[in-house]
């Protein structure tokens, strides 16, 4: 029959294998699939239907073939850093969880740009840093994340801890103790919040470590202004944690290239929704 040759020529089969073939799938179905008449096939009502579906079937077959032999996308690998040391107490572990919650994107943790994250962005060595108070010029980009606050922190037998909050005249007897880290920018930045425009000669000593600089509080060499997630791990460790008079907060953003734009907005999404302070 011309049906039959014609569906053999389409299928490159011979017209006896397209014959058997017919036979079998209604010999299996237990119905008439085609009335065989002197000018072909004709489909009846049980055939019609089966073409009728058989179109999506063959479809979604043919595409979930193509995502068998096809090979797995690489996941988009992401260089992340931090501006501030302090919050690698926190990073690592919210890190962790949103790569579980960006499926195809890999994040990797950038320590040796911690001191200059900007820099590494645009020379390209850096796809994303969580940065504070350093300038971000185009072409690279940032997204406002979170905010945390800046206090205090005495030693428990210190003058200043009898003082429910903290004014910049309190401050401006005591050194201030400093991680040797903290960029510049912040500095100038927190002393600009804190005394205006007009900022007096501060001492400072600088420490290399957060466990030093909380021990220099301790011992009542001065004052440690920290994070707010940090100062939390210390309190009743005969330290005393205050508040600024006029709350201090420092606001987060998720600077990146602008080549990397599609994975850092949800990123910063992501990040946006994490609390600091439930990892001190």
């Amino acid at each position: 029959a011309r049906s039959t040759v014609r569906a053999a020529d389409r299928l490159h089969l011979t017209q006896s294998a397209v014959s058997r073939a017919l036979l079998a799938a209604e010999t299996r179905l237990g119905v008439a699939l085609f009335r065989r008449t002197p000018r072909g096939l004709t489909p009846t009502a049980a055939g019609a239907r089966l073409i009728e579906g058989a179109g999506g079937v063959l479809a979604q077959l043919v595409a979930l073939e193509r995502q068998v032999v096809a090979p797995a996308p690489a996941p988009r690998r992401l260089r992340v850093v931090c501006e501030c040391y302090t919050a690698y107490r926190w990073l690592p572990s919210a890190v962790a969880g949103l790569a579980r919650a960006l499926p195809g994107v890999e994040l990797e943790l950038a320590f040796e740009h911690t001191g200059d994250p900007v820099a590494g962005l645009a020379a390209g060595t850096l796809d994303v840093a969580l940065v504070t108070n350093a300038p971000v010029r185009a072409p690279l980009r940032a997204l406002p994340l979170f905010a945390d606050e800046v206090v205090v922190v005495v030693a428990a037998d210190h003058p200043l801890a009898e003082r429910p909050t903290i004014t910049a005249d309190d401050l401006r007897p005591h050194a201030l103790l400093l991680a040797t880290t903290t960029p510049e920018a912040e500095r100038r930045w927190f002393v600009r919040a804190v005394f205006g425009g007009r900022a007096p000669a501060l001492r400072t000593l600088r420490f290399p470590l957060t466990e030093a600089i909380v021990d220099a509080a301790r011992a009542g060499m001065g004052v440690a202004v920290l994070s707010e997630w940090i100062a939390a791990a210390y309190v009743d460790r005969g330290l005393a944690v205050r508040r600024l008079h006029e709350p201090l907060r420092r606001s987060w953003r998720l600077a990146f290239r602008p080549e990397v734009a599609d994975a850092a907005r949800p990123l910063a999404v992501a990040l946006a929704g994490v609390a600091p302070r439930l990892y001190a």
